[in-house]
């Protein structure tokens, strides 16, 4: 798939504003800070098109973006260690959990991972919890250029183990870098090919 047009449409935090002309939405996830803005910009060419921050919590909202007229990518908060109130954490999670189980239009929930840390609780119990809920789901690991090649292997194998504890089958996997360019061109694909198969 070839991306000639990304632009940002809303960001809403309650679903009676999102949008309702049914296109499929494809929505990212994961810890804050994981690389979710970097990943979107890369992912459509467009360097500014989702807002990036090194502060952990930049995302507060459902952000949508229509992606050549015909998809939407969706960036949702980030969970995790985000350093905002008890409060603001709690109506993140209603806000995403809402998303996840209500929206029809979700044809996949990618969850972002960064290949350099060891397996994290918080991202195995998300990742269950979705499994459970039969929400469609993907993983990307995130930040690849940071590690070498056995490293990195070795860091996703070890992933992958912890997962196979709870899961017969495991989700598709995509390696990434928002700095080379990695993973863009399978993932983009890969939704390229539902959206074929769904329409």
């Amino acid at each position: 798939m070839i991306v000639k047009s990304a632009k940002f449409i809303k960001s809403i935090v309650n679903l009676l504003e999102a949008p309702r002309d049914g296109f499929h939405e494809y929505a990212f996830i994961g810890r804050s800070n994981v690389g979710k803005s970097s990943l979107i910009n890369m992912l459509t060419g467009f360097s500014t098109l989702a807002k990036t921050s090194t502060k952990p919590g930049k995302t507060q909202t459902i952000n949508y973006f229509m992606v050549n007229e015909e998809w939407y990518m969706v960036d949702l908060p980030g969970y995790g260690w985000a350093k905002v109130s008890k409060k603001k954490k709690e109506d993140w999670n209603k806000m995403v959990n809402s998303y996840l189980k209500q929206r029809e239009e979700l044809s996949i929930l990618f969850v972002l991972i960064d290949c350099r840390l060891e397996p994290q609780r918080i991202d195995i119990d998300f990742i269950n919890q979705a499994g459970r809920q039969k929400i469609p789901l993907s993983i990307v690991f995130t930040k690849s250029d940071k590690l070498s090649k056995n490293h990195l292997k070795s860091n996703v194998n070890t992933f992958s183990n912890v997962l196979n504890e709870t899961w017969t089958v495991l989700p598709p996997v995509f390696i990434t870098s928002a700095q080379d360019g990695r993973g863009k061109s399978e993932i983009l694909n890969y939704i390229d090919s539902i959206n074929k198969n769904i329409i």
